[in-house]
């Protein structure tokens, strides 16, 4: 007991270390995937055949394939083909790898949701506004974008919490996030060997945050209930 709480502080140090580069990660992803993924899904849309097919093709292949492989080809395949790494030496060149293989995997994903959303709106608003004067564009923002936000909240809010814990997966290429963080603990960190009950402890992390985003993401459904 007493060698725990002697390790306690050294090991919730490293772990607050690699959460934050597990928060970092979280957010830029979101920043990147969310415009990105509504933008694949107009592309996807589009009344141009090969954008069109592009796109499609991009989404069939991003969502076929585990995030896992896509990591390891984004950040390996460039280095084999080149020569040398595209993103450098270190834990910076690891995070971008990281952050570009979740925007593109996420924004993906985000772009179907969008998709679902868009099409669940009934074709006579469209109709309507039209009659009414307004162009295609100020039909979608002003009269559907609201509608669609109520009903993609829930499949995004699943998104959203799965990208929290799918952050971890950073650490096949190396990134320093909270589980590598308590896993290292296991291997000979900080003079600690052999000690597994570090990797416990990351779950708590994981569970307090989806635990936050949870009420979150129920506040903005309650809000936005004066669509039904």
């Amino acid at each position: 007991m007493n060698q725990f709480f002697e390790q306690f502080p050294v090991v919730f140090n490293a772990l607050n270390v690699g959460f934050l580069q597990t928060l970092k990660l979280f957010f830029v992803t979101l920043l990147g995937a969310l415009p990105l993924g509504l933008l694949i899904c107009f592309a996807s849309k589009s009344k141009i055949f090969p954008l069109r097919l592009f796109f499609k093709l991009l989404i069939w292949v991003i969502r076929g394939t585990p995030l896992m492989i896509q990591l390891l080809i984004i950040y390996y395949f460039p280095g084999l083909v080149l020569g040398k790494s595209i993103w450098g030496s270190g834990e910076n060149g690891r995070f971008a790898a990281s952050a570009i293989a979740f925007v593109i995997n996420y924004a993906c994903y985000f772009s179907e949701i969008y998709r679902g959303g868009i099409i669940s709106i009934p074709v006579g608003q469209d109709e309507a506004g039209l009659v009414l004067g307004m162009t295609r564009s100020q039909v979608f923002f002003r009269v559907k974008l609201l509608q669609m936000v109520k009903r993609i909240l829930p499949p995004m809010s699943n998104e959203v919490l799965t990208l929290v814990k799918d952050t971890s997966l950073a650490r096949i290429i190396a990134l320093q996030e909270v589980i590598w963080a308590g896993q290292a603990f296991m291997k000979g960190s900080q003079g600690i060997s052999g000690a597994i009950w570090p990797l416990f402890f990351t779950a708590i992390y994981y569970l307090v945050c989806n635990g936050l985003l949870t009420i979150l993401f129920g506040r903005l459904e309650k809000k936005l209930d004066y669509f039904r």
